[in-house]
């Protein structure tokens, strides 16, 4: 039996890319056909206040990352939390990513905010904490691209730190078997982060963020491990029907 996926879209992808490269929903949709899962998917315009019927109209869940805060306190998020939590309860599992983990965050009561020392952006490397069996060849280490000026401040009481970097301490969290969040954006593959912080220059993001980020995407070598960070994402989003 395939897994059901629904995925609660926060936001979407600017207007200027998204006939090139697809919505947010759609690029994880492409990303786990990339890595070889044949999951289906129902996606959740929640920002426009299209919410599932129950926790349980899906076997899981992904939370997509989106161009508004979690500090602007919209309805929608709150009920969203709500759900989140629902979820939880009726034992998941979810996986978020960005506004996705920041929101999660927030639900168990974590301090979400602006990050004093400012946006992260392009090519960010993490260190893992815990061992995860999907990323054992990366040598306790994987790089993603990263666009946020929110961060997790502190840990959710509930939460297990998977990853962490000097600038981003909370990366990626754990609660318990249920939900796995993340910062960065497997999603985003190099091309996609380079447009992005092309049309974002100046506004919202600073040159002095985007120069140096666009500089290092641009580089030979530049590639992220999100084929197998989706590995993980995956076995992790497919443990609910093992339970």
């Amino acid at each position: 039996m395939t897994l059901k996926i629904g995925i609660l879209a926060t936001g979407t992808t600017p207007d200027n890319l998204i006939d090139q490269y697809g919505s947010y929903a759609d690029m994880f949709v492409r990303l786990f056909e990339q890595a070889g899962y044949g999951f289906t998917f129902t996606t959740y315009d929640v920002r426009d206040d299209v919410f599932p019927e129950s926790a349980d109209a899906c076997d899981a869940w992904i939370i997509t990352g989106s161009k508004f805060s979690v500090c602007d306190k919209s309805p929608w998020m709150a009920r969203l939390k709500d759900l989140i939590l629902d979820i939880y309860d009726t034992g998941g599992p979810i996986v978020g990513i960005c506004f996705g983990h920041q929101i999660v965050a927030e639900a168990f009561g974590a301090d979400v905010d602006r990050y004093p020392q400012g946006w992260g952006v392009g090519l960010h490397t993490y260190r893992l904490e815990k061992n995860v069996a999907e990323l054992s060849a990366l040598d306790g280490r994987f790089t993603l691209n990263a666009v946020h000026q929110d961060q997790v401040l502190s840990k959710p009481e509930q939460a297990d730190v998977i990853a962490s970097s000097s600038f981003c301490p909370f990366a990626a969290l754990q609660y318990d078997d249920r939900i796995l969040t993340l910062q960065a954006h497997p999603e985003f593959d190099v091309a996609f982060e380079t447009r992005l912080l092309q049309s974002r220059r100046d506004a919202p993001i600073p040159s002095s963020a985007t120069d140096p980020a666009l500089v290092a995407l641009d580089e030979a070598s530049a590639q992220t491990d999100s084929l197998q960070v989706a590995h993980w994402m995956a076995e992790f989003l497919q443990q609910g029907r093992r339970r």
